[in-house]
C-alpha cells in the first residue's frame, strides 16, 4: 500500500476518532490500588518485610528548544535551501483550540512536521496547547502577545509584545521558542527585528508562500494557492483559527508526497 493509500485509509476514520478524542478530553488513567496483605503471617513479619518498590514518577517534561543561530543563513529568513526536497508550512497559532488540535493531528497522520508561531494571549487561554505542539514533534515560537502590528508600535511597546509572549512560552516549556514572527505584517523592519534579537531571536522568520487561507476561500483554493507556487525550501504562511485550512490539509498533504517534498520544522528545513 503506498504512503497516499495509507494516509486515505486513516483519514476515513480520523473524523469519527478526533470527535471523540475532544469530547472525551484528556483524563488520567486511574487504576485500582495494590494492596499487598499476607492475613496469615505474624504482624512482625509483615512489617520486616521489604517494602514493594515505588512505581517509578513520570519525568518531568524536558525544557523546549531554544531558538538559535544558523550559519550562513540571513537573520530575516523567508525560505530554506532550493536544493533539497523539504518544504516548510508554518502556522499562526491562534483561534478555536480543536481546530488547532484537528491541524496537528491531520499533519502528524501523514508523518508532517510543522512550526507554530503561537500569539501569546492564546496560550494564556489555552495553555496546553504548548506542550501538544512540542510533543507532537513540532516546532513552536513566538508571535507576539496580542497579534498587533507590532511593527506600527513604538520601541518599548513592541519590545513588550515581543517579550511578553516569550516569557509565557518560557513559564510553559522552558523556552523562549525557536522563532520569532512579527505579527499583521510579512517582513519584519530594522527596529523589531533588533527588538527580536535583543529578546534572544537570533532571526525573524518570514515566508516566501502566503497560503491567503485567512481570507477563507474554500478549502479547494488554499490547496491550489499553495500547490501552485510551493517549491523547494518554501516557507509557507498558513493558520490555525480557519476551518479552510483544515479541509485543504489533507490534499496538500497529498500533493507534496506526490511531488517527493517533505513538510519538515523550519528547524529541520535550514539545518
Amino acid at each position: 500500500m503506498s504512503s497516499i493509500d495509507r494516509r486515505r485509509a486513516l483519514r476515513a476514520g480520523a473524523g469519527a476518532a478526533m470527535a471523540g478524542a475532544l469530547a472525551a478530553g484528556c483524563a488520567a488513567d486511574a487504576g485500582p490500588d495494590r494492596v499487598a496483605q499476607d492475613r496469615t503471617a505474624p504482624d512482625r513479619v509483615a512489617q520486616d518485610r521489604p517494602a514493594p518498590a515505588a512505581s517509578p514518577s513520570a519525568a518531568p517534561p524536558r525544557p523546549a528548544p531554544a531558538a538559535r543561530r544558523f550559519p550562513g543563513q540571513p537573520v530575516e529568513i523567508t525560505h530554506g535551501p532550493r536544493n533539497r526536497d523539504r518544504v516548510a508550512l508554518t502556522f499562526h497559532g491562534a483561534g478555536d483550540p480543536a481546530t488547532a488540535r484537528a491541524v496537528l493531528a491531520e499533519a502528524e497522520r501523514a508523518g508532517a512536521k510543522i512550526t507554530v508561531l503561537a500569539v501569546g494571549s492564546w496560550l494564556d487561554s489555552h495553555p496546553d496547547l504548548a506542550r501538544r505542539v512540542l510533543d507532537g514533534g513540532h516546532d513552536l515560537g513566538n508571535h507576539t502577545q496580542r497579534h498587533l502590528s507590532v511593527t506600527e508600535m513604538p520601541e518599548a511597546e513592541a519590545y513588550a509584545e515581543i517579550t511578553g509572549c516569550a516569557d509565557r512560552l518560557r513559564r510553559l516549556t522552558g523556552s523562549i521558542g525557536t522563532w520569532f514572527r512579527p505579527s499583521r505584517t510579512q517582513y519584519s523592519t530594522p527596529l523589531v527585528t533588533r527588538l527580536a534579537r535583543r529578546a534572544g531571536y537570533p532571526h525573524v522568520l518570514s515566508y516566501d508562500l502566503d497560503s491567503l487561507d485567512f481570507t477563507s476561500p474554500g478549502a479547494t483554493a488554499v490547496t491550489r494557492t499553495v500547490t501552485g507556487l510551493i517549491q523547494r525550501g518554501s516557507v509557507v504562511s498558513l493558520h490555525f483559527g480557519y476551518a479552510d485550512t483544515v479541509a485543504a490539509l489533507p490534499a496538500l498533504l497529498d500533493d507534496l508526497d506526490r511531488r517527493g517534498l517533505r513538510a519538515v520544522t523550519t528547524t529541520e528545513l535550514l539545518s
